[in-house]
């Protein structure tokens, strides 16, 4: 899956890029808008963030060339123009989503992952069931979403209230690679800082309360990337978690 990002300011498409990256998308970058009308109109594109006011052509100019010539790829524009009129143009121009700054990359990726998904039923009946259900199970583990209540082999197990948002965000996403800049941004709605352990400490310490007295072990880190909640087949295929 190809992201395009069209955004003149270094930073915010250096952290756009990266975080994308790191949540599984191949996503690129164009500095400004002629090398952004380029790259959306010739490449394999799927999906295109779109500032609105670039050097060359702006997002405006962009999104209508690209209608005209019948591209119908998504469109997400992510811009600091925060006005009614600004979000009724651009919806009107054939945008399918409208995302002011300075924004949360949690909501960003949740915005692109909905339209992604729309006429596409690609997920199965297991998870769907499992989104809808109040209880979220992995191995001998069970998360009560109501009673806010974690066992393990049938034993309670206390946690925080942080712990328990991070374990429901990883059995939410069992068998998925997470990146430590999208667990940040989805657990403490907050941009990833690479000097800090913040992560590290708060995954360790998930593990001792839930992990290290049973088997299997169903966190894991992928080195380089990030950490995965898991339930292997059977307990001799866990030995070398």
């Amino acid at each position: 899956m190809r992201i395009l990002i069209v955004e003149d300011d270094p930073k915010t498409g250096n952290y756009l890029r990266q975080g994308l990256q790191e949540a599984g998308f191949g996503a690129e970058l164009a500095r400004t808008g002629v090398d952004g009308l380029h790259l959306a109109l010739t490449e394999n594109i799927d999906f295109l963030i779109l500032d609105v006011m670039l050097p060359g052509l702006d997002g405006w100019q962009i999104l209508q060339t690209l209608r005209g010539a019948g591209r119908n790829l998504p469109v997400l524009f992510l811009t600091a123009r925060d006005q009614i009129e600004d979000r009724v143009r651009g919806l009107e121009l054939g945008a399918d989503d409208y995302l002011v700054k300075p924004f949360a990359f949690a909501e960003l990726l949740a915005r692109i992952r909905t339209l992604l998904r729309r006429g596409k039923p690609g997920e199965t009946g297991a998870e769907t069931a499992q989104g809808a259900s109040n209880v979220l199970t992995a191995a001998d583990l069970e998360l009560d979403l109501l009673r806010r209540r974690v066992t393990r082999a049938g034993q309670k197990i206390e946690l925080t209230a942080k712990e328990f948002a991070l374990l429901e965000f990883f059995m939410r996403r069992q068998g998925e690679v997470l990146p430590r800049s999208l667990i940040a941004s989805m657990v403490w709605d907050m941009n990833f800082d690479s000097n800090t352990n913040v992560i590290e400490v708060a995954v360790r310490r998930l593990r001792a309360k839930m992990d290290e007295a049973f088997t299997p072990r169903l966190i894991r880190t992928v080195r380089g990337m990030g950490y995965v909640l898991e339930a292997p087949d059977d307990v001799s295929s866990s030995a070398c978690l």
